[in-house]
C-alpha cells in the first residue's frame, strides 16, 4: 500500500472527485483532503492511499501535472512525517500548541495592557 501526496489541489475539489480519479489505477483505500483547523476549508493538498504499489506508481506517472479545476496537480509518494522530539501530546510547540497567542511582552516600564506590575515569584 502506498500513500500519495496530491498538491496544488483546487480548493473546490472533493474527496469523491479524487477517489474517482485515482480508482482508475487501483483500489483506493482512503482519501483525505487536508483542511484548515480553524476555518474547515481545504488547504490545497490531500493524501490518497492506494492498495497496490504498482497501481500507485502508475497513478503518479499518469496524473502528475494533470489539470483539475484549472490547476496542474502535483502527485508524488508521500514522505513520512518527521518524528518530533520531546514528549507531550500538545502538537510539538513546547507544549503550547505551536502558535503563540497575543502580542507584546518582554521589557519593563511602559503601559503594556491592563496588568499592573507584579512582585517576582521566588
Amino acid at each position: 500500500m502506498k500513500n500519495l501526496f496530491v498538491g496544488n489541489l483546487p480548493f473546490t475539489a472533493t474527496e469523491d472527485e479524487l477517489r474517482d480519479m485515482f480508482s482508475a489505477f487501483g483500489e483506493v483505500q482512503q482519501v483525505r483532503i487536508m483542511t484548515d483547523r480553524d476555518t474547515g476549508k481545504s488547504r490545497g493538498f490531500a493524501f490518497v492511499e492506494i492498495a497496490d504499489d504498482d497501481a500507485a506508481t502508475k497513478a503518479i506517472t499518469e496524473l502528475n501535472g494533470k489539470e483539475l479545476g484549472g490547476r496542474a496537480l502535483t502527485i508524488n509518494e508521500a514522505r513520512p512525517k518527521p518524528e518530533r522530539r520531546g514528549g507531550g501530546g500538545f502538537g510539538g510547540g513546547g507544549g503550547f500548541g505551536g502558535k503563540r497567542r497575543g502580542g507584546g511582552g518582554g521589557g519593563r516600564g511602559g503601559s503594556h495592557g491592563p496588568h499592573s506590575p507584579r512582585e517576582p515569584r521566588w
